[in-house]
């Protein structure tokens, strides 16, 4: 995908705070490597337990989504990848979330850091009271970027397919625009500080179809460049658009992990299949 930042721009910031390589910048076949892995992974609220004691390797450059009824876990797992659930004070995590060969709960982790290589778009768009320009570049600023800003901010959204849409208002209102819109320019604010991961949590929810629809489109552009994972309730959206699905279920356990085709037409689990087929849920 030609619009995408470049590999050479890519931050070198370790995500730690002390120098231990966080993995090369030149792509493989993303077969190839993981991405994201979790290794016994558990998570508390207080005393109710949201994650059960979840391993699962995400692969790069792939769209991996995470179905499962409300209240399976889903969203906190999501969350756990680039520990957003640091801000929730009676939230415990155990076990491993590796990223780069990294444990990204070691002491020695920066949180921030960590979330420059792994953004995240909300299922509601939430685009700050700024311009449009000013919304792409908020991440760059912080993080002292000190390359062509504005270059940048036309190269991310071109790539969340907004710049024709927006060329010409760059001084207008993130606020202004229209919801798919908004969570398009989400996409790019996201994208514009070059991360390796996308993580989205039901990002399509809030719109209408058509909006919806130029989103999934996006996912799979995005894909070239980017490793996905999308927490979504649309079965047949996770259908379209992935390439590996993982189904949670009652308890916060993860039930089956596989390549969507396999999930959606002949699953392991007679669980997962009475889910899809809607039996519960």
């Amino acid at each position: 995908m030609s619009n995408t930042p470049s590999s050479d721009t890519r931050s070198s910031e370790s995500l730690i705070t002390t120098d231990v390589e966080t993995g090369s910048n030149d792509r493989i076949t993303p077969s190839d490597r993981t991405a994201v892995a979790a290794r016994d992974l558990n998570v508390y609220y207080g005393d109710e337990q949201a994650i059960d004691d979840v391993s699962i390797e995400i692969p790069e450059k792939r769209v991996t989504a995470l179905i499962g009824p409300s209240g399976c876990g889903k969203s906190t797992f999501l969350r756990c990848i680039n520990r957003m659930n640091d801000m929730i004070d009676v939230c415990r995590v155990d076990g491993d979330v590796e990223f780069g060969g990294k444990n990204v709960y070691d002491d020695d982790v920066d949180p921030v850091a960590l979330r420059r290589k792994i953004g995240m778009v909300f299922q509601k768009p939430n685009p700050f009271p700024k311009s449009i320009r000013d919304n792409v570049a908020y991440g760059l600023k912080i993080q002292g970027f000190d390359g062509d800003v504005d270059a940048r901010v036309e190269e991310s959204l071109k790539s969340a397919a907004l710049w024709d849409e927006v060329k010409d208002q760059l001084d207008s209102s993130g606020l202004d625009l229209s919801g798919g819109q908004q969570q398009r320019l989400c996409i790019a604010r996201a994208i514009a500080a070059d991360p390796e991961v996308v993580l989205m949590d039901e990002p399509t929810s809030a719109l209408d179809p058509v909006a919806a629809s130029k989103i999934e489109d996006l996912i799979d552009d995005l894909a070239e460049e980017y490793t996905v994972i999308i927490v979504t309730h649309n079965m047949q959206q996770a259908a379209r658009i992935s390439d590996r699905t993982a189904v949670f279920l009652t308890g916060g356990r993860l039930v089956e992990y596989d390549d969507t085709a396999k999930i959606f037409e002949d699953p392991e689990e007679q669980r997962v299949e009475d889910y899809i087929t809607g039996k519960f849920g």
